[in-house]
């Protein structure tokens, strides 16, 4: 029998961390997506600055869909 060290993560977590992780990269990769394919009217600033914002994990790309639009 082993126990499991404190370092160690149970295999249940570890694929629930998997499964945000891959949720988290698909959110920024659709925010990248529509950066690069929304005219430069449409977006609230100059689009360089909103990519070193969508990089920010969750609240990133939840600012780029929440913020970006012009009105």
């Amino acid at each position: 029998m082993t126990t499991l060290s404190k370092k160690e993560i149970e295999p249940g977590r570890r694929v629930a961390l998997g499964i945000l992780g891959v949720i988290q990269a698909a959110y920024a990769f659709l925010a990248f997506w529509d950066l690069a394919h929304r005219p430069d009217d449409q977006v609230r600033g100059p689009k360089p600055i909103w990519i070193p914002v969508i990089l920010i994990n969750w609240i990133g790309p939840t600012a780029y869909f929440f913020v970006h639009r012009a009105r």
